[in-house]
């Protein structure tokens, strides 16, 4: 088993910054405002020749009243409980605070390896002024500065020591079975509820606060015998609402990423709305980037049978432009319709990697080309040769043509429905193109 290391620390002492130098990547959001970091951050590291993942979470403030900090400090236990060693970063450029105080005194009664880094020291004249860190009682300190790399390989050698041996594994090979799924809504849908209540655990923190989620937080997780890769994502409001220079923007950013690498989108809204404008744009833009989709309509807990009936017709009126996403009520507080969810979205990722025979393809076309042939357009009547798969996540259609560049959309719409009615593919957006004999696109 790989060794885990987590960076804890009161907030604004660099942990995000640290987390990122030890990584090599800009995994964690940056800010100088304090508490951009909320949920526990996993990351893969290779240190001094040894496989460890890192741990990056909120800042720690003991005994606090704010329940948003109360959480961030359950999820910060919780990640010291699993770790093989700690890396507690105080701020070295500060006078020793209560907090830190209180953080030292918890990590001496969790019996863990500790190793107390001063940040933020880019010389001589900082280190002085971080010996009052051993104020603190600690045994030992390290000078680092994590945004400008000094002392950096001094920490991995450190971390190396404390941390256990294992015995060498081949990397993990990516198991084709997996389900790539990424939540996307907007702020308060109950997104982490979801994520949380599919994972088993708490991984992502809840709060009643719009705006809690931040960075993307993921797991992979067996559920109902199925493999999912889910990803819980910062909620995405209208982009007029959104500062272009904020943690919002970036957590927006993010989020987008996220689901750009994603096999299927599942959509949650909210209840009390039904698909708001900006749901619908949310779904747009999944189909946009070519992502399956899975729309889950959450609180449903709230609704009567016949208010709840009324609601999913709506929400089917509201995505008219794409009827072939699967909308499901559900209520990740209780878990109602959650299983029939998950298997929707498991569906959607199989159809979305699904492939569909050339012989299958032109047999289908013939019927499509007796019952109703393409309509002459500019005094030319274009014919349609063969069509063929050309990939699939989307799939994707190819189909040859004399004069492509005559095939009206409405048309092509209808072959792509034909497509849908003859073989399935729900919950995955379809792409088809008309090609002429010299290859060329239309």
């Amino acid at each position: 088993m790989t060794p885990i290391a987590v960076v804890v620390g009161r907030p604004n002492v660099g942990k995000s910054t640290l987390f990122n130098r030890l990584l090599g990547v800009s995994l964690a959001i940056v800010d100088d405002q304090p508490g951009v970091t909320r949920d526990r951050h996993y990351g893969d590291a290779f240190l001094h020749g040894k496989q460890i993942t890192l741990v990056d979470t909120g800042g720690l403030v003991p005994d606090a009243n704010d329940s948003i900090d109360q959480g961030i400090a359950r999820h910060v236990l919780a990640a010291i409980e699993e770790a093989d060693a700690v890396v507690c970063v105080l701020d070295g450029t500060t006078s020793v605070t209560e907090p830190d105080a209180r953080v030292v005194s918890m990590l001496r009664k969790a019996g863990k390896p500790v190793i107390y880094v001063a940040n933020k020291v880019d010389g001589t004249r900082q280190e002085q002024l971080a010996n009052d860190l051993y104020t603190l009682g600690i045994p030992s300190l390290l000078y680092v500065s994590a945004l400008h790399g000094r002392g950096i390989a001094e920490l991995e050698a450190a971390l190396s020591e404390c941390l256990p041996d294992t015995p060498d594994e081949s990397p993990p090979v990516e198991d084709a079975g997996v389900t790539r799924v990424t939540i996307v809504g907007r702020p308060n849908a109950g997104k982490s509820s979801l994520f949380n209540l599919i994972s088993g655990g708490e991984r992502s923190l809840v709060s009643n606060q719009p705006g809690t989620t931040r960075d993307p937080v993921d797991a992979t997780f067996e559920y109902a015998h199925r493999v999912f890769h889910v990803v819980d994502t910062a909620g995405i409001r209208r982009r007029s609402h959104i500062e272009k220079t904020s943690v919002e923007a970036v957590s927006v950013i993010r989020a987008i990423r996220s689901m750009e690498k994603a096999d299927v989108a599942l959509v949650l809204c909210d209840s009390s709305e039904g698909i708001a404008e900006q749901d619908a744009r949310l779904l747009g833009l999944c189909i946009e980037k070519g992502r399956a989709v899975v729309v889950g309509v959450n609180k449903c807990d709230l609704l009567e049978r016949a208010p709840k009936k009324m609601l999913l017709e709506k929400c089917a009126s509201a995505l008219h432009f794409a009827p072939w996403v699967p909308v499901l009520p559900i209520s990740a507080l209780t878990g109602t319709g959650v299983k029939d969810l998950m298997h929707a979205v498991h569906r959607a990722g199989e159809q979305f990697h699904r492939r569909v025979t050339t012989g299958e393809l032109n047999r289908f076309m013939e019927q499509v080309l007796a019952t109703h042939a393409p309509p002459t357009q500019g005094g030319r009547a274009p014919r349609i040769y063969y069509i063929t798969q050309a990939a699939t996540a989307p799939p994707t259609f190819v189909a040859m043509s004399n004069a492509p560049e005559h095939i009206k959309s409405s048309y092509a719409r209808y072959i792509t429905n034909q497509i849908r009615k003859n073989f399935g593919f729900e919950g995955s957006p379809l792409k088809l193109r008309f090609r002429g004999r010299d290859k060329k696109e239309k």
